[in-house]
């Protein structure tokens, strides 16, 4: 018998949406060969993620480890201490630091810098052919990145690089390949912060490093271990959500112009626009809990000790929660994504990761009167938990 559900499908990367639409219809709450529970229900996976006894600490989990290189590799002893990947008073801890950052009014006045980088990139494109990605969508939150953490956008090439290692991490397809490219990455990645963390002790900085060098929880500092490993998790959050956002977003707004020339004729219309295209193609489309208490869902009993996959890309596409939901509506009302999760792990990041697609979005319907789909082939990247385009062959003109 065919499995409905593979995380190993190519059609997964390419298109996964005609597979969760009969997830959705046939076996909503899927288990499945690999050991996984398999929830597709926006009702679901909103339940699963804010019930008691459910827990990010994969890294507890042995064969989890062992396929990211056992429990004491560089990389599982990273992430043992991300944000993204601790529960209760452990989680509230780092959180309640990094949060300081991510205010609303932080992330205003940031926007100038931002539009700034935007315009140099674009000033760069100019007129004519023009891989979005790569000209683009991938450089812009990197640079934002480090620019936020402190880190010289020098390097920021070099971080794009062991970011797009590290990030499979949470893959359910990694290969033996990926997970020595990710340790390899990882021990260079905290090599470069680890000095980077000496300069902050001896001249502190208005940024992120400088925070968490010096910030105390309860009279207590972060150790070097949890800085650094959440400067990698911050990395990996800020950086793919975002290239991602972008990516699919412009590709779903070209492949319905309508909705396009909805927003060259009203630009206000932009902000409320990336909700919807993240509802569309989520940037996040899976992440994995685990069950250290029963959950009672209405059509199911989860048991404790259960291992679950949460659907955020069928989820976002429910027609239980929104009407006609495989249309793009860019005056769509009412959307709440779980693209950046929900709970106590909803993402602090994402309102930076909006308003960086909004400006872009922005720039680029103001700088060029056609945008269009070369017809070269796309291709999807590997990951199959962050969704996310390869290359996006454009015509830009003025």
């Amino acid at each position: 018998m065919t499995a409905l559900f593979d995380p190993r499908d190519p059609a997964v990367r390419s298109d996964p949406y005609p597979i969760y639409r009969r997830l959705r219809e046939t076996d909503p709450i899927h288990q499945s060969h690999f050991g996984y529970w398999v929830l597709s229900h926006y009702a679901d996976v909103d339940a699963v993620l804010r019930a008691p006894g459910v827990s990010s600490e994969f890294y507890r989990n042995t064969t989890w480890a062992q396929r990211r290189g056992g429990v004491d590799s560089p990389l599982v002893r990273s992430v043992r201490n991300w944000m993204l990947m601790l529960d209760g008073p452990a989680h509230r801890r780092i959180r309640g630091v990094i949060s300081r950052v991510f205010t609303r009014g932080a992330v205003e006045r940031l926007q100038p810098r931002v539009a700034a980088e935007a315009n140099r990139l674009l000033d760069a494109v100019g007129e004519g052919e023009t891989d979005l990605i790569d000209s683009l969508a991938l450089p812009l939150p990197v640079t934002v990145t480090c620019e936020l953490l402190g880190l010289p956008t020098d390097n920021r090439d070099q971080c794009r690089h062991w970011t797009e290692q590290i990030s499979r991490v949470i893959d359910p397809s990694i290969t033996a390949e990926d997970t020595v490219a990710m340790n390899r990455a990882e021990t260079e990645f905290r090599e470069y912060v680890t000095g980077e963390l000496d300069r902050r002790r001896s001249a502190p900085r208005e940024d992120i490093l400088s925070l968490l060098v010096h910030a105390e929880v309860d009279g207590v500092r972060l150790t070097d271990h949890e800085i650094i490993a959440n400067v990698l998790f911050l990395f990996v959050a800020g950086h793919e959500t975002t290239v991602n956002l972008v990516g699919n977003g412009l590709l779903a707004l070209l492949r319905h112009p309508d909705q396009l020339q909805l927003l060259r004729e009203d630009p206000e219309l932009i902000p409320g626009a990336i909700d919807e295209i993240t509802r569309y193609d989520a940037p996040v489309q899976i992440v994995s809990r685990l069950l250290d208490e029963e959950v009672v869902l209405d059509d199911a009993v989860l048991p404790a000790g259960a291992k679950v996959m949460l659907l955020f890309g069928a989820a976002s596409r429910d027609p239980a929660r929104y009407a006609d939901p495989e249309r793009l509506d860019v005056t769509r009302t009412g959307i709440k994504t779980l693209a950046f999760s929900g709970g106590p792990h909803y993402c602090l990041g994402a309102a930076l990761g909006k308003m960086e697609t909004a400006v872009v979005l922005a720039e680029l319907l103001r700088r060029y009167s056609k945008i269009e789909l070369t017809g070269e082939e796309l291709g999807w990247r590997p990951n199959v938990s962050f969704r996310g385009l390869q290359r996006l062959p454009l015509r830009l003109m003025h």
